[in-house]
């Protein structure tokens, strides 16, 4: 197979990944912040501690997290039918990609917004804030940089569950991989989709620990400045104490 057959198949395969973990990345986030967050203070101490909801939720959260990608995208065919009409392509591919991710980000963004110090939120709340404002104020900005390197671990774990979905004709560069580096034994473009997607996900990892390392880097410039100690009265020296007398 030449170049030119092989970028003929490659090029719309590339955007049907794009399109599916943009996508599913997208919603995955939007739905896995809050959920995380709601984990963090449901928790016993939590501020809105509530020992049931945050069981329910947690087990809701292990039993997604932990099922297989391929059984998830089985079981729920007929809510994808009804959500996107369809039951095949890479629209119908979003909707178990979105689920399987929601449960995964969640539990970083809950293990994330945990380091933050207690002492931030107590000092918010002292002053009048509410949960909202602890949340806005607080929570979010001291975990950001821990929540961007979860979204990023979250987009490459998407990137090969969208391998997957080719088993609903959604298409992609791990479903052609398939397609025609194992059934067809056409070794060459496998080998080459082996190399894009590690430069794509080596960039992507590239440019999520730089924005996490440079927020860091910034939060920590703009932190608290040095303790002051104390300065204790000087002793008036013996030739002092001398002229005094």
């Amino acid at each position: 197979m030449t170049w030119s057959e092989q970028w003929s198949l490659l090029e719309p395969e590339c955007w049907n990944t794009l399109y599916m973990v943009g996508w599913s990345t997208l919603i995955a986030i939007v739905g896995g912040l809050p959920l995380g967050i709601l984990l963090v203070l449901t928790e016993r101490g939590g501020l809105l501690q509530n020992v049931v909801v945050n069981k329910v939720i947690g087990q809701v959260v292990n039993v997604t997290r932990s099922m297989p990608f391929i059984i998830l995208m089985v079981a729920l065919t007929s809510f994808t039918r009804w959500v996107t009409g369809t039951s095949i392509g890479r629209d119908a591919a979003i909707v178990p990609l979105a689920i399987g991710a929601i449960p995964f980000f969640a539990r970083l963004v809950e293990t994330a917004v945990r380091e933050v110090d207690g002492g931030l939120v107590e000092a918010v709340q002292s002053m009048g804030g509410n949960i909202f404002t602890v949340v806005r104020k607080v929570l979010v900005p001291e975990a950001l940089p821990s929540l961007i390197s979860s979204a990023t671990t979250t987009v490459v774990a998407l990137i090969g569950y969208s391998a997957m979905a080719g088993t609903v004709g959604a298409g992609g560069l791990g479903d052609l991989a398939v397609r025609y580096g194992y059934q067809r034994f056409e070794t060459g473009l496998m080998w080459v989709i082996v190399a894009i997607l590690a430069v794509v996900i080596s960039l992507l990892q590239f440019a999520g620990d730089f924005a996490a390392r440079s927020l860091h880097n910034r939060g920590a410039r703009s932190g608290p400045g040095p303790r002051l100690r104390p300065l204790k009265a000087e002793e008036p020296a013996a030739a002092d104490i001398g002229k005094v007398a």
